[in-house]
């Protein structure tokens, strides 16, 4: 999916000292110093971007303009200011841009959870703690840490906390190429990591920009379920599961649905026949460890959460953020595209029964549904068995 930040806000990660410039330094010496710092925050990788964002901010025009960002109406609430970092952050003159791995070790393998329509599938980022207070509490340390080192310099830093292009600054700062999925990738990396950046006033040596190395591969077009990327580089976010389980605060449409499959937060697919990820590599940070057996958690089990079981155990978790009823309304769908079998059909008439919230009701409405079609012969079909 693009880039999904909010509104930019205050926060401890910022610093401003206007009329307060930086020692004069060894521009490239401070570069390696920088990323030595990076690295000893648990950051994987590090480059440097200049500002010029004129290309990709076309590319998002277009893509607002197409309405392909559904009820995402934080991708244009702040106009330009996501493609010119200069306007966000006045003074800014480069980007640091930084990735962290967060393929939790251990965790049951994507595939054979897909497989098994019983099981719901989490996508592989939010198995663990949120990444966002983390990777911005490195950050700001990291900013602190260069102006130890610089001299005091403004300075502010982001995870998804604002309009930024993360991924177009990460591709200039030499962390990637974007793929025809639209997500980055990296050569040594794959495709499962987290970005974080820092918008400086600092005029630091800027990297080369990442070389795109997808040649013929389309391997992620037709891995979609539900045709989201209709072209190379071309995604309509109102199609793609991740969109329809996390961002959509309403009903899922109901011709998506069978597609959405048991996937009850996220989707992966299209990264998980990627080649490259046969690069990617396990987290070093041990919040990313799974939580809650969300590597495979059962669907019916999952369905019969209260809002305080789904408090005691997102909390913490980027999940959290969806909340009670999209949660139950993801899981519902799941088990209405699942076999039917006593146990899933007693859990869904369970929580049919008990739930008053009319969008969880009306998606096991449709799952109930679901079972009773597949359960009804078709008119002139044969005989099951005969007498």
């Amino acid at each position: 999916m693009p880039d999904a930040t909010a509104d930019p806000t205050p926060d401890p990660t910022s610093a401003a000292l206007p009329g307060i410039q930086a020692p004069r330094l060894d521009a490239r010496a401070l570069r390696a110093a920088i990323e030595r710092l990076a690295r000893a925050l648990g950051f994987d990788a590090i480059g440097v971007a200049g500002i010029d964002l004129a290309e990709d901010e076309q590319h998002l025009l277009r893509w607002l303009e197409r309405g392909w960002h559904g009820q995402m109406h934080y991708m244009s609430r702040h106009g330009v200011r996501r493609s010119r970092p200069g306007e966000l952050r006045p003074g800014t003159l480069r980007v640091i841009s930084v990735r962290m791995n967060y393929r939790a070790a251990g965790a049951r393998a994507p595939l054979e959870v897909l497989a098994d329509d019983q099981l719901g599938y989490v996508s592989r980022y939010a198995l663990g703690r949120d990444y966002h207070k983390l990777m911005r509490r490195a950050l700001a340390r990291l900013g602190a840490q260069i102006a130890a080192l610089a001299g005091p310099h403004g300075y502010r830093a982001f995870v998804d906390s604002a309009p930024v292009l993360e991924k177009a600054l990460a591709r200039n700062a030499g962390l990637g190429w974007i793929g025809k999925h639209t997500n980055l990738i990296a050569r040594d990396a794959g495709s499962w990591f987290f970005l974080g950046e820092i918008y400086t006033d600092l005029p630091l040596p800027i990297d080369t920009r990442a070389g795109e190395h997808c040649g013929s591969c389309s391997a992620c077009m037709p891995a979609c379920p539900t045709g989201a990327i209709l072209a190379p580089y071309r995604l309509d976010a109102r199609r793609c599961i991740s969109y329809l389980t996390i961002e959509l605060s309403g009903p899922i449409p109901e011709a998506l649905r069978p597609a959405v499959g048991n996937r009850i937060y996220g989707c992966d697919d299209c990264q998980l026949v990627c080649p490259w990820n046969k690069f990617a590599r396990d987290a070093s940070h041990p919040d990313f460890r799974v939580r809650h057996g969300l590597d495979a958690p059962r669907l019916t089990e999952l369905i019969g959460w209260s809002a305080a079981d789904f408090d005691a155990r997102m909390r913490g978790s980027a999940i959290y953020r969806i909340g009670h009823s999209r949660w139950l309304r993801n899981v519902a769908v799941a088990l209405g595209n699942a076999r039917a079998s006593p146990a899933v059909l007693a859990a869904l008439e369970a929580a049919e029964r008990v739930q008053r919230d009319p969008l969880v009701r009306e998606h096991l409405h449709w799952a109930l549904a679901q079972h009773r079609l597949r359960a009804t012969p078709r008119q002139g079909a044969a005989p099951s068995s005969v007498a």
